[in-house]
């Protein structure tokens, strides 16, 4: 079995050959099998330091190697391997170092030297032919024999797998992970449909399946990839929020992605309708076509909403007084949509409050807060994201907590046979949360997974108050659940719109409303929080940013430097994140002597910097530690826009330990680095749920679709102190202009109206 290696930079002299176990390996990336390792003579012991690129190794495989004396300016003479291949150890040596290796488990170098003076060199032979007779040796019974034995089979399966996977283009640490699901089943899944890994591996997806299906020979039209593609087309719509795509528009997606013509499409989109794999809706002579996942998700919690929403008995004297009380402990006093959002809350099991920034949203929260718990009543309290959650629990002294955690996220193990987590909720149908009444804030984030999971938590008669901003910018996952709920008008929406004398004093405040409004907005008054400075270059625009972070805004907020947001529109371009976060990198937290840094896809990480998590990551652990280095409280999970800073990078261990919000620690290994990216800038839509001090939004230009005034009015709503505009102030009043926000495509309001109108003919 041979195998190709890669080339280090080091001065190269003659080719040499060289045989012996590994005594040591010393570096080894999984992802593409690059190793540093130390190879032993089993003669007279002499060790040689090799580098390559291995399929498949571990301490004491025997290996013949051809490669090339080099000598590396930093780590002197070394072997460059070129070729390699593994041989079943001959002499007495090099099997008791293979056996005493720790490959086979529960053998170690003293059963490993007993095994070879009893079998000699025949002992691997034996172990393959006759495991049985390992019993003769003094501590091995005849269970742990054929342990041994089977263990030996499979190490070796498995290396003929790495070899045989790596043919295909399949990284080492990916070949693990098939081998580990399939076992040797795996050639025929890569024989008959290698589609079927993009279901079954985590980090497999359509595209590195299509590529591993195109080296396995299988032809551009295949049924396989052509339904693995409409799935992946579908997938991909609902990262853009979609829940289902019109059929025209999911068969030119998938057309242009399999370069595969579209009737041939149509005609597997009917095998898989008929499988139940797509769903189709018809509406308006126009099909719609559904995951089955999210086509179920739309329709069960269309009717979970409806069951929730019953009415209770008001006595509106009592409530009335209860309200005057507590208005005068209080000192303040509620405007007229504010009490009805009380009584609305009192009197149904299902109301939505929604409302800009000054609105009064929290003072209300807090009133049906203190008149539901005067009444005796369990209340418990959530918001999407760790921030929110904080801030809800700082504004009305009650405990409150994400929606994962009040669902009880259980991380998951992978189920045997599957690599892909199990990742669920405790909180559900079979055992519900123990509440009278569940209130949730920042509702626009909520996604349809979401609603479905905590929708599945609440039991009839459970009452469910969600208050959020409707014109913020709508979730990131699938969906257009808040406004859904509210075109369809099936239960009470109280919609507050009067800003109070307070929050009438705050520039942000005022002109959020104004951009909501569809006002154009004055950038000539300097107020001291809400500023603009007109630039009409990129450079410059880059100039202030970095003068207003590193100086000017962190004594005028009373905050760090860390504590000051960026936000920008786009991730591409001179203004976009990417480039912002390399620049304003080099300002905030340079290069230092004793600063680890490392790089991950093509991203330069170092310790101190600002990271934000980019996906969900349900299964990684979170530690919280005293000052003393004592874990006092855990937990698992981490999600999309939480942000953190880098506290240790590890390169001999491969880790990153990064402090999250509440001194959360996460360790991150290297190859779990693609979960992250720099946040000194972050995009508009990754900042819902947060507030900041102070942001700064670098405005010049962009697509239309993207400039929008949801956009703006987002942004502006992040900040609590100050908010800087750098840029063209045409740009940000054509901002305000514009009201065409990108198209999703959902019908939660649709399902909603059709089973209240199945609902109502069934009682009449």
């Amino acid at each position: 079995m041979w195998g190709k290696c890669a080339e280090s930079e080091a001065e190269v002299s003659e080719i040499v050959e060289w045989e012996g176990y590994v005594e040591r390996i010393t570096f080894r990336n999984e992802e593409n099998g690059y190793t540093v390792m130390f190879l032993a003579d089993s003669e007279n012991g002499d060790e040689v330091c090799c580098v390559g690129s291995f399929s498949y190794l571990s301490e004491g495989s025997y290996l013949h190697i051809t490669g090339r004396e080099v000598i590396h300016p930093n780590y002197g003479a070394q072997i460059q391997v070129d070729h390699y291949e593994e041989k079943q150890p001959t002499d007495r040596i090099a099997i008791e170092r293979y056996l005493g290796s720790g490959a086979i488990k529960g053998v170690g170098p003293a059963l490993a030297a007993r095994i070879v003076k009893r079998f000699g060199e025949d002992s691997f032979e034996l172990i393959e032919r006759e495991p049985e007779r390992l019993a003769e040796v003094k501590g091995i019974s005849m269970k742990m024999a054929v342990k041994i034995a089977e263990q030996f089979q499979e190490k070796r399966q498995m290396r003929q797998a790495m070899l045989f996977l790596q043919d295909y283009g399949i990284s080492m640490n990916m070949a693990v992970k098939i081998y580990k699901v399939y076992g040797d089943d795996m050639y025929e899944v890569l024989q008959k449909n290698p589609y079927k890994l993009a279901d079954d591996i985590q980090g497999i997806g359509f595209k590195i399946a299509d590529s591993i299906a195109r080296k396995a020979g299988f032809e551009r039209d295949s049924e396989y990839r052509i339904q693995a593609g409409v799935l992946y087309c579908l997938q991909q719509s609902g990262t853009q929020g979609h829940c289902y795509l019109p059929e025209r528009e999911l068969v030119q997606a998938a057309s242009e992605l399999l370069l595969v013509d579209a009737e041939r499409i149509l005609e597997q989109l009917e095998h898989m309708t008929l499988n139940k794999e797509v769903m189709i809706q018809e509406s308006e002579g126009e099909r719609h076509m559904y995951s089955s996942t999210l086509y179920y998700m739309e329709l069960n919690c269309a009717r979970m909403l409806l069951d929730l929403n019953l009415s209770y008995e008001l006595d509106e004297t009592a409530l009335e007084r209860r309200i005057r009380q507590i208005e005068q402990q209080e000192q303040m006093e509620l405007d007229e949509l504010q009490r009805m959002a009380v009584f609305q809350a009192v009197q149904n099991g299902v109301t939505i409050i929604t409302g800009g920034p000054g609105t009064g949203k929290t003072t209300t929260i807090n009133t049906i807060l203190q008149v539901l718990d005067l009444e005796g009543l369990d209340i418990l309290l959530a918001a999407p994201t760790g921030r929110a959650a904080k801030r809800m629990s700082e504004t009305s002294n009650w405990e409150a907590q994400t929606i994962h955690r009040l669902l009880e996220l259980n991380g998951g193990v992978a189920m045997e046979g599957q690599d892909k987590l199990s990742m669920h909720f405790e909180r559900n149908e079979k055992q519900p949360l123990e509440a009278d009444v569940v209130i949730v804030d920042e509702f626009s984030m909520v996604d349809i997974y979401l609603m479905n999971a905590l929708l599945r938590a609440i039991v009839p008669g459970t009452r469910l108050i969600m208050v959020g901003d409707v014109n913020q910018l709508p979730s990131v996952g699938p969906g257009n659940v808040l406004k859904d709920m509210i075109r369809s008008e099936f239960c009470p929406v109280v919609r507050l719109n009067r800003i109070f004398r307070q929050a009438a004093e705050s520039q942000i405040i005022i002109n959020a409303h104004k951009i909501n409004a569809g006002e154009e907005i004055s950038l000539q008054s300097q107020s001291p929080d809400f500023l603009h400075l007109e630039r009409q270059d990129s450079a410059s625009v880059i100039n202030v940013v970095i003068q207003l972070i590193m100086q000017k805004l962190p004594p005028h907020v009373d905050a760090s430097v860390y504590d000051i947001q960026v936000l920008t529109p786009m991730r591409k371009g001179e203004l976009g994140v990417e480039h912002l976060n390399l620049v304003l990198q080099q300002y905030m937290n340079p290069p230092e002597p004793g600063k680890e840094e490392r790089e991950f896809h093509g991203v330069l990480f170092r310790e101190q910097d600002k990271v934000m998590q980019i996906r969900n990551d349900y299964q990684i652990q979170w530690k919280k530690k005293t000052r003393f280095g004592d874990v006092f409280e855990e937990g698992t999970g981490v999600f999309n826009g939480d942000t953190g800073v880098i506290r240790e990078i590890h390169s001999v261990e491969e880790t990153v330990v990064v402090e999250f919000d509440e001194g959360k620690l996460v360790e991150y290994d290297f190859s779990q680095m693609d979960e992250m990216e720099l946040a000194y800038a972050i995009t508009i839509h990754k900042s819902q749920g947060s507030e900041y001090p102070a942001v700064i939004l670098p405005l010049l230009g962009g697509p239309r679709m993207l400039m929008n005034r949801n956009l703006l009015y987002t942004a502006v709503t992040r900040a609590k102190k100050c908010v800087v505009t750098v840029g063209d102030a045409q740009t940000i009043q054509r901002m305000i202009h514009n009201v065409n926000e990108q198209k999703r495509y959902s019908s939660l309001c649709k399902r909603i109206k059709e089973m209240e109108e199945e609902d109502s003919e069934y009682y009449h």
